[in-house]
């Protein structure tokens, strides 16, 4: 598993990570996110599909586990290398090419607000081939065009192994749309996260 990621990382440079979940994400990005070094070289903004109203905890939750600083994304602020971000809830999160963040309000996309896809889309833009995005567990199609989206850019998709995932309907719409450059269980996904670093 290793040499199949070394050999997809092989001269790549990672400047930042987006991360896509529903369903089943919460116990899944716990999973994963231990792989992040303390000061990861690269922003990771992750959407994690939640109720519209209400506040997020994820910021805390995560922050208690990690050794990161984990933050909720704001209009406006730039990303920062070495931090978690993760959208709030009822906003759509997209990345501006001046490498800040934009929320909006705009209609649900596949019935969620935040939208993986919108998130992926403007990274993609923002970052090209030196992107990175991770797909996990879900039971809508959200994510896929996204990482697609990724895929043409260049830069390098990973998606949970569908048959590992709580949900696999997410990471599988994504690997019929564009085959991905890793499909690998969580413990792969947490092995390239250690392995993402820039060269």
């Amino acid at each position: 598993m290793s040499a199949a990621i070394a050999r997809a990382l092989a001269g790549r440079r990672t400047e930042a990570v987006v991360i896509g979940a529903s369903a089943g994400g919460i116990q899944a990005l716990l999973t994963i996110f231990p792989g992040l070094p303390a000061r990861p070289a690269f922003p990771v903004v992750t959407v994690l599909h939640m109720p519209e109203h209400g506040d997020s905890r994820l910021a805390e939750l995560f922050g208690q586990r990690l050794p990161l600083p984990v933050r909720q994304a704001e209009d406006k602020a730039a990303l920062e290398d070495g931090v978690l971000y993760f959208a709030p809830p009822g906003y759509h999160l997209s990345i501006e090419r001046e490498r800040c963040f934009s929320l909006s309000q705009e209609e649900p996309v596949l019935f969620s607000r935040p939208a993986i896809d919108i998130l992926m889309q403007s990274a993609a833009d923002a970052y090209g081939a030196r992107l990175a995005g991770i797909l996990l567990t879900g039971a809508s199609g959200d994510g896929a065009a996204g990482m697609a989206a990724i895929g043409q850019a260049g830069g390098l998709t990973a998606v949970q192994d569908p048959a590992s995932a709580d949900m696999g309907t997410m990471p599988a719409t994504a690997i019929a749309l564009r085959a991905p450059d890793l499909v690998l269980p969580l413990s792969g996904l947490r092995t390239l996260l250690t392995m993402l670093e820039t060269p």
